[in-house]
């Protein structure tokens, strides 16, 4: 014998899965009157069919669950039968003021409402109500950053002149595409003014190495010793490297967020078309499926997509097909790009969303198992380098450099000195590998 409290959920189950069926029928009839072509009507009835015994199933589930669940009184004990039989003997009265004095309530201790437990059904209405407590959305005003606004104070026009010529292209999609809150001018004019500020700075640090020095003892900073002429030939040019690589990172910095941002949504894909497929089953509006998607916050980085797309059908009346063309147009994700494409196609067409998400699922999760083998071989690579070029190499060396000192090859560098260049030489391969293994790692892993 399963549990009441079982029960009672399977029965609040079947109760909502008929609430929804109801609801979609309530659709189904509506388009049907407005349906013209007979192709059309005939999917719909096909359709309001299988919600029917999908409803019918249900509905004998939910007779099937109610018979379970007993809602009887126990019987009463024979002490409180033989009271009632009294009761039957007194005058209506005194039996009038009895049942007054019986429901009196009795004073409550505060020990006795501890020992009170919620149920089941108690704790859910109160996590509800806390997570309706908790869901206070608080809007911001999104404003410009003061320095945006003074770079396009000082190189709107001049941006803008390039944008219109046919400038930026590239640029300007990898924006869109990495969900960045610029419009190209606004970009443009940060690019060429950090580029200036940094040939300011370039300015500033051409001229402390021109008369001094570094060192790695105290103090550390040393007066130049030397002619000018030819420390100036040595340091000119950070005055062009500087401001140089400001503006390469700049330019390049809206694809690295675009490529980032492909990493993410293909690790969260196969596993939301999944989710998809196993929504679509339930003959529910395509448009509906974003919905449902978006309110399990389980992927933040397609739930950025799906936003997009719902505010295109709410916001600038396009149909769903329309929102997903020009989503799959504008997707960082070549991945996501084409399950819009297919999406649309298939809603056009006429053909099964559930069919269409199955096999679409299965192959993404093929190529996501071969992803991962890709990552666990190119993990053992690195593992072997890392042994390679940070244990072995390092005792060699070490070895080398002490016979040459003891043979006396010219290394005049004491014991001491020998394994302090060694440790440091070990923290910096650590330190530029672990820089490396991070730029590798793919997104979400």
């Amino acid at each position: 014998m399963l549990d009441k409290n079982v029960l009672i959920e399977q029965l609040r189950g079947s109760i909502s899965r008929e609430r929804k069926i109801l609801n979609e029928l309530s659709s189904l009839f509506n388009h049907y009157r407005n349906a013209d072509s007979p192709g059309e009507k005939r999917m719909i009835s096909s359709q309001t069919s299988m919600l029917k015994n999908e409803l019918r199933k249900t509905g004998n589930e939910v007779i099937a669950n109610a018979e379970k669940i007993f809602v009887f009184k126990p019987l009463k004990s024979t002490e409180e039968m033989e009271e009632l039989e009294l009761e039957r003997n007194i005058p209506v009265q005194n039996q009038i003021k009895r049942n007054l004095e019986k429901t009196q309530p009795e004073p409550v201790s505060v020990k006795d409402v501890r020992r009170v437990k919620p149920d089941s059904l108690e704790k859910l209405t109160l996590s509800r109500m806390r997570k309706k407590g908790e869901k206070i959305s608080k809007t911001k005003e999104r404003k410009p950053r003061k320095y945006v606004k003074f770079a396009s104070k000082m190189f709107h026009n001049y941006s803008t002149n390039l944008i219109n010529k046919g400038k930026f292209k590239d640029l300007s999609r990898d924006l869109i595409k990495a969900n960045m809150e610029f419009v190209p001018a606004a970009y443009v004019s940060v690019i060429f003014f950090s580029t200036v500020l940094s040939f300011f700075a370039a300015i500033f640090i051409m001229l402390f190495f021109l008369f001094f020095n570094l060192v790695a003892l105290p103090p550390f900073i040393v007066p130049v010793e030397g002619s000018l002429a030819i420390r100036f030939l040595k340091v000119f040019w950070l005055l062009f490297a500087i401001p140089g690589v400001t503006l390469l990172f700049a330019y390049f910095y809206p694809t690295m967020e675009k490529k980032s941002s492909e990493g993410k949504i293909n690790q969260e894909l196969p596993f939301a078309v999944v989710h998809m497929s196993a929504i679509s089953s339930s003959m529910i509006e395509p448009s509906k499926i974003f919905n449902i998607i978006i309110s399990t916050k389980e992927y933040p980085a397609l739930e950025k997509e799906f936003i997009k797309i719902q505010n295109e059908i709410n916001v600038y009346g396009y149909d769903l097909v329309t929102a997903l063309r020009n989503r799959s147009f504008n997707s960082p994700s070549k991945k996501l790009s084409e399950l819009f494409n297919g999406l649309a196609t298939t809603i056009n067409s006429g053909g099964d969303l559930p069919e269409f998400f199955e096999k679409r699922s299965q192959s993404l999760l093929f190529d996501h198992r071969l992803e991962k083998e890709k990552q666990a071989k190119a993990s053992e690579t690195f593992m072997d380098i890392y042994i390679s070029a940070v244990i072995a190499a390092p005792m060699i060396l070490m070895l080398l450099l002490m016979m040459m000192r003891i043979s006396g090859l010219g290394i005049s560098l004491s014991t001491g000195m020998i394994s302090l260049i060694m440790i440091l030489a070990v923290s910096l391969i650590n330190i530029l590998f672990l820089a490396f293994l991070h730029i590798k790692q793919p997104e979400g892993a």
